[in-house]
């Protein structure tokens, strides 16, 4: 019975899988150490920027640096492309409670998932921009925007080093379940 059981935990380490469902590599484990200092790397990028926005901006104020790209200072109130930004006050903290469950969600994936690299670096670059907005949203009672891409006259919305830290760990997560799901053909 030993033997058995000893053969079946041999060839889940040789498949790459700890047992978990999750992929993750045997040996491969990091812990939460570098993911999460990838989040506060995100958080800290974020505010430090937003600071510097906010100290040398008036709201509105707007400063052109190139032909497609200025910066502004505005305020968003509601979540994504200013959806739900004039619900009346009770979407801060709505939007608030949902970053934060987010990235308790999060925390838990990058736990059981430590060692897939790819998959627990999205999630880290997620879980900073969240917080990063979580942050605004507490202490102003709005999250905010200052970079301004444009063509013309049509104006991407503002947005911010968060959003970017969320875009770009959504773009690696789709990444990562395609090449997932391409080595499982």
């Amino acid at each position: 019975m030993a033997g058995k059981a000893g053969a079946r935990s041999g060839a889940r380490r040789n498949n790459g899988s700890n047992g978990n469902g999750g992929g993750a590599r045997v040996g491969s484990t990091l812990g939460l150490a570098p993911w999460l200092g990838i989040a506060v790397i995100a958080i800290l990028l974020d505010q430090v920027t937003k600071l510097t926005i906010l100290k040398t901006f008036q709201y509105g104020e707007f400063h052109p640096l190139t032909s497609f790209f200025n910066l502004v200072l505005v305020y968003n109130k509601g979540a994504a492309f200013s959806f739900l930004a004039a619900a009346g006050g009770w979407q801060r903290w709505f939007f608030t409670l949902l970053g934060v469950v987010a990235a308790v969600v999060i925390m838990w994936l990058l736990k059981r998932h430590n060692g897939q690299k790819m998959f627990c670096l999205s999630l880290s670059l997620i879980l900073g921009g969240a917080l990063g907005n979580v942050i605004d949203r507490v202490i102003y009672g709005h999250v905010i925007d200052f970079l301004d891409f444009h063509v013309g006259g049509w104006h991407w919305p503002a947005f911010n080093v968060a959003d970017s830290a969320i875009c770009v760990g959504a773009v690696l997560l789709v990444i990562d379940e395609l090449r997932r799901v391409r080595r499982g053909k």
